[in-house]
């Protein structure tokens, strides 16, 4: 079973360039109530590292390349993001991480909820407990 879950979204750009629009409900699966992204990470850097017990996410990488490794605790995938039109959805309870991305990478990230740390689940090992469950 594969946990990547990409969406290709609508490109309404023409011969003067792109354009995407994102619209909750819609091309997002959820009412969106919080939008941040991760720029300027360094070269070997990688993120996340991390799952959320109730938050539902859509990552798109709106400029550059990276990987984004999803893991439920009984599967793991891996998938590339490199497309401004292509979006890839984070579920709850998956921990995921952020791997290789290129220098000028703009991951834009929608979330379903505003942050709570008491979402986090920060350790792995925690983590697969909570799943087993």
């Amino acid at each position: 079973m594969s946990l990547v879950k990409l969406t290709n979204l609508p490109d309404l750009g023409d011969d003067r360039g792109g354009l995407v629009a994102i619209e909750e409900s819609q091309t997002i699966p959820f009412p969106i109530k919080r939008v941040y992204y991760i720029y300027g990470t360094k070269s070997g850097t990688a993120r996340g590292f991390h799952a959320h017990k109730a938050l539902q996410q859509v990552a798109i990488c709106i400029a550059g390349k990276c990987n984004m490794l999803l893991d439920d605790g009984n599967n793991r995938d891996t998938v590339e993001l490199g497309s401004p039109n292509s979006a890839v959805a984070i579920e709850p309870m998956v921990w995921h991480e952020m791997h290789d991305f290129t220098d000028d990478c703009v991951l834009l990230v929608l979330a379903s909820d505003h942050y709570d740390e008491n979402d986090y689940i920060r350790d792995y090992d925690a983590f697969l407990t909570l799943v087993k469950q």
